[in-house]
């Protein structure tokens, strides 16, 4: 069955990769594109909108900047679409608002901190190797132009890493230089570069005395989404509620906190 698809925040780089990926899939079409700044465009053959309740679809990708997002959100919410939410900066703080409004038997509400397959395979092996490593830091790197920091992936990434450790993160030396020794995000540390050539790379590093460990992911290009994108539009509108990451998506199996 053909399902209905607009993009939300298409005209940006992570918007059209995905537009461009919903317009050549068989079993997707696109739409409807939702983006104020561009209206009176075109994209894949669609009409750009900056009215809400001009979009017609099943499923919302929503690509829009962090400061609209939760307008649009709440818009999306209030129409009964379902949504796959592809904005980064997705804080905890951001989904207890999101689940605020979001009820358990709502159409689903997919947010995806990053559509890479790879990259939730990177955050799924850091999750397991979590409890049994006495140090581990987060090390992001990303384009310079990058508007938020920590990226949404490293925010989701300390989530579950910390979920899995039972002290919080220490820094023994004195920063001479407020920051040097990054920030805490769910009591792991976390350093954000901004670097020009770059698009999306993260590492997670753990240690224990005598050993280091490494979980390391990098795209280079935004084709990198695309099949992520379109797994989550195909699985988004089997559910309720709001749902978090790809895991599910790709048939990992949850991890249990682990004891002591």
């Amino acid at each position: 069955m053909m399902i209905d698809v607009a993009v939300s925040g298409a005209m940006g780089r992570l918007g059209k990769a995905i537009a461009g990926g919903v317009a050549a899939a068989d079993d997707l079409c696109l739409s409807g594109i939702h983006d104020p700044g561009h209206v009176g465009e075109t994209l894949f053959g669609a009409d750009v909108s900056g009215n809400h309740q001009e979009l017609s679809a099943k499923v919302v990708v929503e690509c829009a900047p962090h400061g609209p997002v939760m307008n649009n959100l709440r818009t999306w919410h209030d129409k009964g679409l379902f949504v796959v939410v592809g904005t980064s900066g997705f804080s905890e703080d951001r989904l207890v608002e999101l689940k605020s409004f979001w009820r358990d038997d709502d159409p689903g509400c997919l947010v995806v901190p990053n559509f890479s397959v790879g990259a939730v395979l990177m955050m799924h092996f850091a999750e397991i190797a979590a409890p049994y490593f006495g140090s581990v830091e987060i090390v992001e790197r990303h384009e310079e132009a990058k508007p938020d920091a920590p990226s949404g992936t490293a925010l989701a990434t300390a989530m579950r890493v910390g979920s899995q450790r039972n002290e919080p993160g220490k820094a023994a030396g004195h920063e001479i230089i407020e920051g040097a020794l990054g920030g805490l995000a769910s009591g792991v540390r976390v350093h954000s570069l901004r670097m020009k050539g770059l698009l999306s790379d993260q590492e997670v590093a753990f240690s224990n005395y005598g050993e280091s460990f490494s979980v390391l992911h990098r795209s280079t290009s935004y084709e990198s989404f695309v099949k992520g994108a379109m797994l989550a539009i195909r699985h988004v509108v089997n559910t309720n509620g709001v749902s978090i990451g790809l895991d599910s998506v790709l048939g990992l199996s949850s991890i249990q906190k682990a004891s002591g």
